[in-house]
C-alpha cells in the first residue's frame, strides 16, 4: 500500500469520524449514518489494499 493511500484512507476514516460525532450532537440521523459509511467504506478501501500488497510479494 503505497503512502498515498494511507493518507487518504486516514483522512476518509477522520472524516467519517467527524461526519459521525456532528451527527450525534446535533441529533441529526442521518449524517450519523454517512459518517459510518464514511468509515466503511475506508476500511474497505484499506482492506483492498493490504490484500493487493498480500498477492504482490
Amino acid at each position: 500500500m503505497g503512502i498515498g493511500d494511507k493518507i487518504e484512507n486516514m483522512k476518509d476514516n477522520a472524516t467519517g469520524k467527524a461526519k459521525e460525532g456532528t451527527g450525534k450532537v446535533t441529533d441529526n440521523e442521518r449524517l450519523e449514518a454517512e459518517g459510518r459509511t464514511d468509515q466503511s467504506k475506508a476500511d474497505l478501501k484499506q482492506a483492498g489494499e493490504k490484500a493487493k500488497d498480500a498477492f504482490k510479494n
